[in-house]
């Protein structure tokens, strides 16, 4: 199992608690990205949003690329998976950026594609929204740009959304064939696309049952393509507390509703610009990605067994959110990491 994590640059992921002890600085996320590899984390990701969706539309957040390339130069062994909105970037163009962090960090970048959710923040920018399936459309040849900007020299495309003509693109990025493209989605069209044109599946939270069947459809769909196996991730918020009591005051605390309301209104926006397979609870609204639904709340030996299962359904990666986030995860790094290296030697 890798352990990867969300880069706080929201200034956490708690919708009812305003403040969680983690500034969205860059002197807060560069101390947190150093510390991470040193004490076992594979990869943070660096989410792509203008507006700050957790804490209210007039909170700060950090810009992912500029974030993603400073963070490229003070980490080594720390993989970069930067979000990216094909809305937002010229394929082209977003190709160039990434290939340049790329060489920054010695081959560490990867990208997170994701089809825009959110109206009212590409309205306030004054960026193009498609309705769902048109937004699919348009990542489909952004996707097919960016693949052969990365590989091809002298490439000329023409799409209904995009058109290039003879690119090139130098340096090529030092991992090949491409960096690793993560994507995300519940619909069918993003499930086809993913299959198709990503290496890596990332879901939001889930019990393993659950994510071992979405595991077993992407699979099944990418070996009907002639494909070879992708990659899997998903989402969780750990809580790692020494008994049940300790776990449970944890738990009230951070679905605490009435603590602050001030994202309310985009969650609102997001659940009507998406497609999801299932029900949205109030702990799906207090934690974001549907963190608790993965089920890393406990014992460390409690947490240390589901991550055990994740791995049995066909994980590869976890993304986790913690807060507050620098101790938090010098707690899950010193009680949790070291037991599954355990279990699984």
């Amino acid at each position: 199992m890798r352990y990867g994590y969300w880069m706080p640059i929201f200034g956490g992921w708690l919708r009812n608690v305003e403040d969680e002890q983690m500034q969205p600085t860059w002197d807060y996320v560069s101390r947190l990205a150093r510390r991470s590899e040193k004490i076992g984390f594979d990869l943070t990701l660096i989410a792509e949003l203008n507006l700050n969706d957790i804490k209210g539309v007039d909170a700060p957040a950090l810009d992912a690329w500029s974030t993603a390339a400073a963070l490229a130069a003070v980490t080594e062994t720390l993989e970069l998976m930067i979000a990216v909105r094909p809305t937002f970037h010229l394929p082209a163009l977003l190709a160039k950026q990434a290939a340049n962090i790329d060489h920054i960090s010695g081959g560490r970048v990867s990208l997170n594609v994701v089809s825009s959710w959110w109206s009212e923040e590409a309205k306030k920018y004054g960026v193009q929204f498609d309705q769902h399936d048109d937004r699919y459309a348009r990542t489909s040849e952004w996707l097919d740009v960016l693949d052969a900007a990365w590989k091809q020299n002298h490439f000329s495309y023409s799409g209904k959304y995009y058109s290039v003509q003879d690119l090139v693109l130098e340096p090529k990025p030092v991992s090949q064939p491409r960096p690793t493209i993560y994507a995300g989605g519940e619909s069918q069209t993003a499930k086809e696309l993913i299959s198709q044109k990503c290496d890596a599946y990332v879901m939001h939270g889930d019990s393993p049952e659950k994510v071992a069947g979405k595991i077993r459809d992407l699979s099944e769909r990418r070996e009907r393509k002639g494909l070879p196996r992708m990659k899997f991730g998903v989402a969780g918020y750990a809580i790692v507390r020494e008994n049940e009591q300790e776990t449970q005051r944890e738990l009230a605390r951070i679905t605490d509703v009435k603590q602050n309301a001030a994202g309310y209104q985009n969650y609102q926006d997001w659940l009507a610009n998406t497609q999801l397979e299932q029900r949205v609870s109030l702990e799906d609204y207090s934690v974001s990605n549907r963190g608790l639904r993965s089920g890393l709340v406990g014992t460390p030996q409690q947490v240390a067994d589901r991550i055990g299962e994740f791995e049995k359904a066909g994980v590869d990666l976890l993304l986790l959110q913690f807060s507050p986030q620098m101790e938090e995860m010098e707690r899950f790094a010193d009680r949790v990491i070291p037991r599954r290296a355990v279990a699984s030697a």
